[in-house]
C-alpha cells in the first residue's frame, strides 16, 4: 500500500477539463492553486480525540514536505454528524486552525481555519470513498466556479511522540468566505432559512441537477438545521447586501449514490430503499432553467467523466462503477421524455 500511494505522488498532478471560464472568478489561495498532490506530516493525537461536540481542541503540527519543507502549528477539532461517530468513522473528520499567520511564502498562505476530509476506516475501501468524494467536488468546479475548491493530499498521521499512525489520501475543502471572495460575493450569516424566492434560478436548477447527478439526497439549498446557518450542507453565498439572487454552494458528498458510503442511507423524508436510487428535488420554479442545465451538460459528458477517471489512486473496479454510475444520468438526460418525468417530480413551493 505504502508503495502504491508513493507512486501516486510521482504522478502528481493531473488536469481537470472544465469548461468554465476562468475569467469569471478571481484566482484562488496558494493551497488551492494547483491540483498536484501535496506531501504532508500531521502530527498530533488524532486516534485519542474527543468527539463531544464540546471537546476542547488539540494541538499539533502540520509539516509541508517537497521542494518548499515547512511546519506548521495548528490546532485540531473533530468535524462532522455522522462522521463524528467512533462506530462510523474510528478515524476522525478533522478541522484545521492555524495558529499564528502561515507565512507569505507558505502553501497555507491566507487560511485560518479550514476542513480537512479524512479516510474513515483503515480498508482500502474507505480510502477510495474518499477519492470518489473528493472527485465529486471536481465535478462541480468544472460546471461553476460558485463551488468549493478541493485539494489533495498524501497525509503521514504520526503520534505526539512520532511513531506513526497510517499515510492516507484526504483532501482540503476551500472556505465558504473565500469561495464568496472568489466570486466577489459574501457569505450570507445569521439566516435559518430564505425563500425559493429569493435563490438565483440558474444557480439553484445547477445545484439541484448536480446533486441529481450523484446521487445525493443529504441537503437543502434553502433552510438549515434549527439553529444553524443555511443551508444543510450547502452554505448561501450572494452580492453584499443582497436580499436575492442568493446562491446556495454544495458541499458533503458522503451521502451520495457516486461515492456509496456503507453508513449512508436516505433521508427518512425520502421514500427509496438506497442512496443509489436518484431523486430529483429541485425547485418546480426552476424547471425551464434546470431543463437547459441539463441540455448544456450532455454534451461535455465525456469530458466530466474524465474528471473521475484522471482522479489519482482510484482502482479500476472504481472507475468502471463511478463511470457506470454517472453514464445512466447522462442516458437518462439524453431523452426528452426521461428528461420531462424527471421535471414532474419536482418540489413545488405556492407560497414562495
Amino acid at each position: 500500500m505504502r508503495l502504491v500511494l508513493k507512486a501516486a505522488l510521482a504522478a502528481a498532478a493531473f488536469s481537470i477539463l472544465s469548461w468554465t471560464n476562468p475569467a469569471t472568478a478571481a484566482p484562488a489561495k496558494p493551497l488551492f492553486a494547483s491540483d498536484s498532490i501535496l506531501h504532508l506530516t500531521l502530527r498530533a493525537p488524532v486516534t485519542t480525540m474527543s468527539r463531544a461536540p464540546d471537546a476542547k481542541p488539540v494541538p499539533g503540527l502540520l509539516m509541508v514536505q517537497g521542494a518548499a519543507p515547512e511546519s506548521l502549528p495548528v490546532e485540531l477539532s473533530v468535524r462532522g454528524i455522522t462522521r463524528r461517530r467512533t462506530d462510523v468513522c474510528p478515524f476522525p473528520a478533522l478541522g484545521v486552525d492555524f495558529v499564528g499567520k502561515p507565512a507569505a511564502t507558505s502553501i497555507f498562505k491566507g487560511q485560518n481555519t479550514i476542513k480537512l476530509v479524512t479516510h474513515c476506516r483503515p480498508q482500502e475501501s474507505f480510502q477510495q470513498l474518499t477519492l470518489l468524494e473528493y472527485a465529486a467536488y471536481k465535478l462541480y468546479n468544472a460546471m461553476t466556479p460558485e463551488s468549493f475548491d478541493v485539494r489533495l493530499a498524501m497525509i503521514d498521521y504520526v503520534n505526539e511522540d512520532g511513531r506513526p499512525i497510517t499515510s492516507r489520501f484526504g483532501f482540503f475543502i476551500e472556505d465558504v468566505d473565500d469561495v464568496a471572495d472568489r466570486n466577489e460575493q459574501k457569505r450570507l450569516r445569521d439566516v435559518n432559512r430564505v425563500l425559493v424566492r429569493q435563490l438565483e434560478p440558474k444557480a439553484a436548477a445547477r445545484f439541484a441537477v448536480f446533486e441529481y447527478m450523484i446521487g445525493n439526497l443529504d441537503w437543502a439549498m434553502q433552510a438549515g438545521p434549527v439553529g444553524e446557518d443555511c443551508c444543510h450542507n450547502a452554505r448561501l453565498v450572494g452580492v453584499k447586501g443582497a436580499t436575492t439572487d442568493l446562491v446556495s454552494v454544495p458541499y458533503d458528498f458522503d451521502f451520495s449514490g457516486l461515492v456509496n458510503a456503507p453508513y449512508a442511507v436516505p433521508p427518512p423524508s425520502i421514500k427509496v430503499t438506497s442512496v443509489r436510487v436518484r431523486n430529483y428535488r429541485g425547485f418546480c420554479q426552476h424547471n425551464e432553467q434546470a431543463q437547459a442545465f441539463a441540455a448544456e451538460l450532455l454534451p461535455r459528458r465525456a469530458s466530466l467523466l474524465a474528471i473521475v477517471d484522471q482522479t489519482p489512486q482510484l482502482d479500476q473496479s472504481t472507475r468502471q462503477r463511478a463511470a457506470s454510475y454517472l453514464g445512466e444520468f447522462f442516458d437518462r438526460i439524453d431523452s426528452p421524455q426521461e428528461v420531462a418525468g424527471l421535471l414532474k417530480t419536482c418540489i413545488q413551493v405556492r407560497t414562495q
